[in-house]
């Protein structure tokens, strides 16, 4: 069963090895894996079939890949994925947006919810992003100013990077920086698997007066391979259910403002705290 809500895993050296290699080289098989710990191949597949289920690897026959653009869920279908989840977090985001405020809005599918939340808004603000779905969807709003950064457009998602997109963010200072990512570390750090994409939403966090995580609750079960920031990084998640248990501590501990989405609210689970 995938580790659906519950407490996120904890690798052992050779499995966190095993993701690491995963990571770096885009796909291993179980035979040279077996061969590089010198361990049997039903050992490696358990591993395999554990960072699977977590959400950190991709398993396929005779090894494993990794959960990036090549081997995740093609990007028109996590359009679909979590629909409900993704508009109730958005809202509460779009909330926060007031007049004379200028706002980043990252990549991602809860980032473009977020931007059809304020279409209909008539404040007056500025949004910039490095997401071209998103600057599409706002152009030409009446009252929103739209400013899409500069740089290499490289994949379906929209997002723009690179050191020109860097240098255009560092420009600006944010009232509010929405960040999307793909997973949480055990230490309540938030992760994500592309390094351009991580160095961009780094450059907006640090210009930033708050820093505010979209995450739906899938990302609790998953790790990913670079750390975004440091758990207390980031000012406020919102989400649409409440973390589980360790992970509500280690935010806490970190100083993070953990927001629920209200429309989501009956959905927490039997047994975790309101």
């Amino acid at each position: 069963m995938p580790h659906s809500f519950q407490e996120p895993i904890r690798l052992n050296k050779r499995q966190a090895e095993i993701l690491r290699i995963v990571t770096r080289q885009g796909y291993a098989t179980i035979d040279a894996l077996a061969g590089r710990f010198d361990t049997s191949h039903q050992t490696i597949r358990r591993d395999i079939i554990l960072m699977d289920d977590a959400g950190l690897l991709k398993r396929f026959h005779g090894g494993a890949g990794i959960v990036d653009g090549r081997v995740r869920p093609p990007y028109d279908d996590k359009r679909h994925l979590a629909i409900a989840a993704k508009h109730a977090i958005a809202a509460e985001a779009a909330q926060r947006i007031r007049e004379k405020m200028t706002v980043f809005i990252d990549v991602g599918t809860t980032a473009e919810a977020l931007a059809q939340c304020l279409l209909p808004q008539r404040a007056r603000c500025r949004v910039v992003t490095p997401n071209l779905n998103v600057a599409l969807a706002l152009a030409g709003h009446p009252t929103i100013e739209t400013v899409a950064a500069g740089g290499t457009a490289r994949t379906r998602d929209g997002a723009v990077v690179g050191p020109l997109t860097i240098a255009f963010i560092e420009q600006f200072s944010f009232d509010y920086a929405f960040i999307g990512f793909s997973g949480f570390d055990t230490d309540g750090a938030p992760m994500d698997f592309d390094l351009d994409k991580v160095l961009v939403k780094r450059a907006a966090i640090a210009r930033a007066a708050t820093a505010t995580g979209l995450a739906d609750s899938s990302k609790y079960r998953r790790q990913a391979s670079i750390r975004l920031v440091e758990p207390g990084g980031l000012d406020q998640l919102i989400s649409d259910r409440r973390p589980p248990a360790a992970l509500t501590r280690a935010l806490g501990d970190a100083g993070v403002d953990l927001i629920l989405a209200p429309e989501a609210l009956p959905a927490v689970s039997a047994g975790q705290p309101a």
